[in-house]
């Protein structure tokens, strides 16, 4: 039992880290700094803190976390802004969405954004929830605002985690999320299998680790957990925001714009007492399905035998 739990953990794993090369064709360039002059072209742009400036071509996605983005050229998906100043000139293109969290939006007269536009600006939110309550003192500052801000410190990391899961496997988050169209109740019920599975060997480790031998199995199946969350929760994000954008009249969203459209209406569903508990109880069961049935997007269903595919 201990060596199968062990090789079917190691096996996710892999599964995940052998999914990179697919992931290696599509150049990401990652500095502090940057500037796409006029002429130049680049596949994808993101920065932490520091400043993109396109005036030639990137050809699929620009991202900052911070700093400031201004675009005077041609994007070819989308446009994604965590804390950023965000500009866009009045010669500037973007074929993808526009998205804009907790920074500050300037769209100048000329522009062309072909895809959606999403600006959420949590400075005035911030403003309006903690005006007064400072005056009045620490104790009888309200809770409501503070657990509003560790609710939006838990969105904001897992931003960070789903773009960098769209920006590394577009095409197998795709791929997945339209698996779960077509096959949405064997998705279902493999998940609900597979958390019911993971559970009894997780508890099954925690008691081994009394005597030592569970502390590296319990510690493989806590990543194997968290890698299969983090993946299935991103291909979740991607269908809720996709199917979002297209009833909005959207017929191509980018990747990147998808996620994030889905991880505010997720966010914004958890508000919500009850239902949102059940609610990211059955986005859990999906997203475990999706990445046991598909092999983290990467094969339609691992566990029909090669035989029967050829059928």
């Amino acid at each position: 039992m201990k060596q199968r739990s062990l090789l079917v953990t190691a096996l996710l794993v892999a599964v995940l880290a052998g999914s990179l090369p697919l992931a290696a064709h599509q150049s990401m360039t990652l500095k502090k700094n940057l500037h796409v002059a006029a002429g130049e072209t680049q596949e994808n742009v993101m920065t932490f803190g520091g400043h993109i400036v396109v005036e030639g071509t990137v050809k699929e996605s620009v991202v900052a976390f911070g700093g400031t983005i201004e675009i005077s050229g041609e994007v070819g998906e989308a446009v994604i802004g965590i804390g950023s100043a965000i500009t866009i000139r009045p010669t500037a293109v973007i074929r993808g969405d526009l998205v804009s969290i907790g920074g500050k939006l300037v769209k100048e007269a000329g522009c062309s954004v072909q895809g959606d536009t999403v600006d959420f600006d949590f400075g005035e939110i911030g403003a309006r929830l903690f005006k007064g309550n400072v005056a009045k003192g620490i104790f009888s500052f309200s809770l409501i605002p503070l657990l509003l801000i560790l609710k939006l410190i838990g969105l904001f990391v897992w931003f960070l985690l789903a773009f960098f899961v769209a920006a590394l496997f577009p095409r197998q988050i795709a791929y997945a999320s339209h698996q779960i169209r077509a096959h949405f109740w064997p998705i279902f019920w493999t998940g609900l299998l597979g958390i019911v599975i993971f559970t009894a060997l997780f508890l099954l480790a925690a008691l081994l680790c009394l005597i030592l031998v569970g502390i590296p199995i319990l510690f493989s199946l806590f990543l194997a957990g968290i890698i299969i969350k983090i993946f299935g929760r991103v291909v979740l994000l991607f269908l809720i925001g996709e199917s979002l954008l297209r009833s909005l009249g959207s017929r191509k969203p980018s990747t990147l714009g998808a996620v994030t459209i889905g991880l505010l209406a997720v966010g914004l569903a958890g508000f919500i007492p009850v239902l949102g508990f059940l609610f990211s109880f059955v986005l859990n069961i999906l997203g475990w399905g999706v990445v046991l049935r598909t092999k983290f997007g990467t094969k339609e269903n691992w566990f029909h035998h090669k035989n029967h595919d050829k059928k």
